[in-house]
């Protein structure tokens, strides 16, 4: 079958002109991209035979044979997309638009080790390309989310506090020797950033994703990008020192915003005043039910968060921030108290149009990014 990459690397600005879905002419294509009649014909004849481009009818006829139209072809090949959490493993196929085709998710400890988990990505995906009818050649590329630290350039997670076994592990190598086409590994906040922004506000140039679980992070894309950082460290806010607390935290210094305002730490403090409470979901459904104490508990924490989050207001601007992971499921307790902080604490330049929003794509946020890393690979960055 023919490369993916090397396809839309050859076709370049005419790929992209028809992503959009829009059938178009040759005459079209020519007046949109300014190449040269032969040249369109080339590389539209070169995406015909790796099927990314297929005829779709002809127009409307000003004299002699109708002109025939061409669109692009999303079923041409499928993206593998996995999200690995702490607990459990999320496995997914899309096309090449990122709409999911299908999907499994099954408890799983990534303290199992990485042959463990990325053993079980393989199968997965297999087992759901077996389901489309489709196979391993199919795939054009495979993207990851770890949580935890990624060298994104490598792949290879960097000091994971709880990922035993994984520091510099090769997942890259491990999985592109059983999986073909380009393997893409970030963390995963950074593609949970990319798929609600992808998904949902693909018009938003200036967008924070934060997420708010066990741990507490953000996605930071500005002007339409994902920014990492020098060491892939940017959006790490779950470890800026948050005034008045001396809590310890796993990093090893105190009074970190997630070791104050984690649903974990939520859950411990109100464990500690006779609530029973272990984790990020037994607070939600604790303020679903209606109790006034884990309420109250929730909208301080977002007013920990917001107190943080209104310092990346006025560094970066954003016009969106958005709140995910699976403290936002207590719903408005969490975001009030974000927005309180925000307000007023930012500058009202900064915070005019300013939205403060509940995550718009859920659980499925990290699956979209990561399916979203390949295809932007794949296909846009050529």
């Amino acid at each position: 079958m023919t490369d993916l990459s090397t396809t839309a690397a050859e076709a370049g600005p005419l790929l992209r002109l028809l992503l959009d879905g829009q059938p178009r002419t040759r005459a079209e294509l020519i007046d949109l991209s300014g190449l040269a009649r032969s040249t369109v014909t080339g590389r539209i004849e070169a995406l015909l035979a790796s099927g990314l481009v297929v005829p779709s009818g002809e127009a409307a006829s000003t004299g002699g044979r109708p002109p025939a139209r061409f669109r692009f072809n999303p079923a041409a090949r499928l993206v593998l997309a996995a999200d690995v959490g702490a607990t459990h493993l999320s496995v997914a196929l899309t096309d090449l638009t990122g709409e999911l085709i299908g999907s499994s998710t099954l408890r799983l400890n990534i303290a199992e080790g990485p042959e463990v988990v990325l053993g079980a990505i393989v199968d997965t995906g297999r087992e759901l390309l077996a389901t489309a009818g489709r196979s391993p050649a199919d795939l054009a590329g495979t993207g990851v989310g770890l949580p935890g630290p990624v060298e994104h350039r490598t792949g290879r997670p960097n000091h994971p506090p709880i990922m035993p076994g994984w520091d510099s592990y090769d997942v890259v190598a491990r999985l592109a020797a059983d999986l073909p086409g380009p393997v893409l590994v970030d963390n995963d906040v950074n593609i949970m950033a990319l798929g609600e922004h992808s998904t949902a506000y693909a018009d938003v140039e200036h967008l924070l994703f934060v997420k708010v679980a066990t741990g507490i992070g953000a996605g930071v894309i500005s002007g339409g990008r994902l920014h990492r950082g020098a060491q892939g460290a940017a959006g790490d806010i779950g470890h800026v020192q948050t005034p008045g607390h001396t809590t310890p935290c796993r990093c090893g210094n105190r009074g970190c915003l997630e070791a104050v305002a984690s649903g974990t730490a939520i859950a411990a403090r109100l464990a500690s005043s006779g609530i029973p409470a272990v984790s990020s979901r037994d607070v939600v459904e604790l303020v679903r039910s209606g109790n006034p104490v884990a309420t109250r508990a929730v909208r301080q924490a977002g007013r920990e968060i917001g107190s943080v989050l209104a310092t990346c207001v006025s560094l970066l601007n954003p016009s969106v921030i958005v709140v995910g992971g699976s403290l936002s499921l207590a719903g408005d307790s969490l975001l009030a108290g974000i927005r309180e902080a925000i307000y007023a604490r930012s500058l009202p330049l900064a915070t005019t149009e300013l939205q403060v929003v509940a995550s718009r794509t859920g659980p499925d946020a990290a699956l979209h990014g990561a399916a979203a890393l390949v295809l932007q690979h794949t296909l846009i960055a050529n």
